[in-house]
């Protein structure tokens, strides 16, 4: 037989918001997806993780489906305000802005890991609608990066040679940005700052050549 002091706690726990219900779901979907893959990853132990009933882990967030569709779009939205944020904090100088943005998103991944094997791993392994949730988020980033690049082109008040790429160089480094992540996940003795300037090297010292109006072409007849 319960004690009182453990009904008390089942009432209290049964008055709790929604959004913290819902909040401790995702938490909880989110570790065990990242585990466990989609496909191993059971409702029952979502459930368990989060100390919530099946029957309520459906009635507020649906089926196993949904309920994944939920995590990436909370897991993306959080990457995405980390980068912005990342972004408005740095001064006018475009570059300080990208290395901000870039080591916003590479301190995400640290801290968040389990959500970037979701985001990355698990929902482009899965294709299908949750691909395009990862689509959403992918071009989301690359406006964000594409507005910057833009920004360094009108600044140094260069022409076609730098503003007529931003769109592509943007595609590019959004892409390269994943892919060293996902990297950095096997290779976790690597600092957020070393691999965000790592890649920063890489990536700016490509555009300053372009802003410069310095440009590398293929030898001829290949």
């Amino acid at each position: 037989m319960r004690s009182t002091h453990e009904r008390a706690g089942r009432v209290r726990s049964k008055r709790l918001p929604r959004e913290v219900r819902e909040r401790q779901i995702l938490d909880a979907a989110v570790e065990v997806f990242s585990q466990r893959g989609y496909h191993a990853a059971s409702m029952d132990e979502i459930s368990e993780v989060a100390d919530i009933s099946k029957p309520m882990v459906y009635a507020y967030l649906g089926s196993k489906e949904d309920l994944f569709a939920a995590c990436i779009r909370r897991e993306a939205t959080k990457l995405m305000e980390a980068i912005a944020d990342g972004v408005a904090e740095a001064g006018n100088s475009p570059d300080e802005q990208l290395w901000r943005g870039l080591r916003a998103f590479f301190g995400f991944v640290g801290e968040f890991r389990d959500s970037w094997r979701v985001l990355h791993r698990q929902a482009s392994a899965q294709g299908g609608p949750f691909a395009q949730e990862l689509g959403d988020m992918r071009k989301r980033a690359i406006s964000l990066v594409a507005a910057l690049l833009i920004n360094t082109a009108q600044d140094e008040g260069v022409g076609a040679a730098a503003t007529g790429q931003t769109d592509a160089l943007a595609a590019a480094l959004v892409g390269a940005s994943e892919s060293l992540a996902d990297w950095w996940l096997d290779h976790p003795e690597e600092s957020a700052g070393a691999v965000a300037a790592r890649l920063m090297n890489l990536v700016w010292m490509g555009f300053g050549n372009l802003v410069d109006g310095h440009t590398w072409q293929p030898p001829k007849g290949s």
